[in-house]
């Protein structure tokens, strides 16, 4: 071998560790909000791409493993795709939300997970793991991520700014006198317009509209599948907003602004045709349903007879 090439050969071993491979499973995490109110809805997602022959053993991504502190996992999914060069994607999702306050912050630990080379004729079962792959964490804060105690940051100069000539002192007061006399064609054409407006539509909507804008929540009241968790929960926002709607045209009270027992209250105190008890009665089941727990939305049976109720406070009867 000529000098140059064993000069060659050795630069090629010394610079082997700078091209090594990717490793052959890759993972990354990543969730759709950073700070949550009570009981919200976040979507903790996981990507795993694995080489060609390389399997993960997706058990240890099961709902169950994910360890939470402060949330509750209230579903979970996943889909898997394979591109050209044969290299999988698995994608998993895992809804949480809490219904606890005494947590400040909220976090989801990192989880390991054991991935296979696959040989021809062998079971996942009967293999031994190639190695592990470590899925990050994340961490989840109520309302905001800033800190509750934050300096607050000199952003100005405590030094006397200098004074400024004659010449600009004049120049600021001519351009807001241009500007004033710039807008007032403005505002009268914005004045008449709202004129014109005023004097062709009445301020109240007519019986007509009124009828129909009944009708169609009636419908859609009607329409409403109640079979799973979800439908259920988003059935009794559709009540609770009909309800406070027909509430507030009959009444005249602010329904969509007062909970169920303010409500109950102002209803008390004036003379009017709704029927308290029963939106009393409707309202506090609705935001139970809404805002508790899994076992505190109703079954399907009591769903179905709270529509029955909203659809007869809406008639009248």
């Amino acid at each position: 071998m000529t000098p140059r090439l064993l000069v060659l050969a050795v630069v090629l071993i010394a610079a082997r560790p700078a091209f090594a491979a990717d490793p052959p499973v890759r993972a990354a995490s990543s969730v759709d909000r950073t700070a949550v109110w009570v009981a919200d809805r976040l979507t903790f997602t996981v990507d795993i791409v694995c080489d060609r022959g390389v399997e993960i053993l997706l058990d240890d991504l099961a709902k169950e493993k994910l360890r939470v502190n402060g949330l509750e996992v209230v579903g979970s999914d996943s889909s898997a795709t394979t591109d050209p060069a044969e290299r999988t994607s698995h994608r998993l999702r895992y809804v949480l939300t809490t219904y606890r306050v005494d947590t400040p912050v909220l976090s989801i630990e990192p989880v390991s997970v054991r991935y296979y080379q696959r040989r021809p004729g062998q079971r996942l079962q009967d293999m031994a793991p190639a190695g592990e792959v470590t899925v990050p964490g994340a961490v989840v804060a109520y309302r905001s991520t800033l800190p509750d105690a934050q300096p607050v940051p000199g952003l100005r100069d405590r030094r006397a700014s200098s004074a400024r000539a004659a010449f600009f002192a004049r120049v600021r007061s001519v351009g807001l006198a241009l500007v004033i006399v710039s807008l007032a064609p403005a505002v009268v054409i914005a004045v008449a317009a709202v004129h014109r407006r005023t004097a062709r539509k009445p301020g109240r909507r007519s019986s007509r509209e009124i009828k129909k804008e009944k009708r169609d929540t009636l419908e859609r009241l009607r329409a409403l599948d109640v079979g799973t968790e979800e439908e259920r929960r988003h059935a009794y926002d559709e009540i609770s907003a009909a309800v406070r709607q027909h509430v507030a045209a009959a009444a005249h009270v602010p329904a969509a602004s007062l909970t169920a027992r303010e409500l109950d209250e102002a209803l008390g105190s004036i003379r009017t045709r709704v029927p308290r008890e029963s939106v009393s009665a409707l309202l506090t089941a609705s935001d139970t349903a809404r805002y508790g727990p899994p076992a505190a939305v109703p079954s399907t049976q009591a769903c179905r007879d709270a529509l029955t109720a909203a659809e007869e406070i809406l008639a009248g009867r």
